[in-house]
């Protein structure tokens, strides 16, 4: 999922919640229908981000498989090359730790 998209998801989530949560403060100080209305578009908007959480954690676990997927293949294919990638990685975090 590139960058843009997963800042526009967040961002319509924030929105989402922002929207219900201030239609919940306005329902609270209403009474009777008014407030059931309210509430009513509340809830949509909550089950909306809810929906939209729950596509992006799909979105999330199905690209986080593939890139297992490919480590696996890149590991089997090169074993040589992924234990030098793995030292060197290993090398540079133990001089920034060592630093500290």
């Amino acid at each position: 999922m590139p960058n843009n998209s997963i800042k526009t998801v967040r961002n319509d989530m924030k929105t989402l919640i922002q929207d219900a949560q201030d239609l919940f403060r306005e329902a609270s100080h209403n009474t009777g229908e008014k407030a059931d209305e309210l509430r009513a578009r509340g809830l949509t908007l909550l089950d909306g981000a809810m929906e939209k959480a729950h596509e992006m954690q799909a979105l999330a676990l199905e690209k986080g498989k593939a890139a297992a997927e490919g480590a696996d293949v890149f590991v089997h294919e090169k074993p040589w090359h992924a234990v030098g990638i793995a030292a060197g990685i290993g090398l540079v975090v133990g001089l920034l730790v060592s630093r500290r």
